[in-house]
């Protein structure tokens, strides 16, 4: 007995790379990404996380998008803090909660001893 075909980037409309691309220049996470492509989807189905997943690693052309919309998101976080170093009423502290989810920010303390001075700094990778 055979199984269900797999489904293909045929499901998807020509140009959805373009609404992928755009919805991750707005800084969007994965999450809508796929209910993005679940609205673009010709037979009505959602794209569940193992389809998505199975996506990037068997379509090229759908792998590279994603990692390419991946960067265009972080640029758009990145840059969010970036220009609103002046503003006061900005929220660094959700900010940088959201870096560290979701792009693997994190602290790090390391501490130098040299004779009798020893020095702590915080780094953020």
């Amino acid at each position: 007995m055979a199984g269900r075909p797999k489904t293909t980037l045929e499901v998807l409309p020509e140009d959805w790379y373009l609404d992928v691309l755009d919805l991750y220049k707005e800084g969007a996470s994965d999450v809508e990404v796929k209910a993005l492509l679940g609205e673009l989807r010709l037979d009505g189905d959602y794209v569940s996380n193992k389809l998505f997943d199975r996506w990037i690693e068997d379509e090229p052309i759908f792998g590279e998008t994603i990692k390419k919309g991946r960067e265009k998101s972080q640029a758009w976080w990145e840059r969010t803090g970036r220009t609103n170093l002046q503003n006061k009423d900005f929220n660094y502290t959700g900010w940088y909660m959201n870096m560290k989810n979701r792009f693997g920010w994190k602290d790090k303390n390391e501490t130098e001893v040299k004779g009798d001075i020893t020095t702590r700094q915080l780094i953020i990778e």
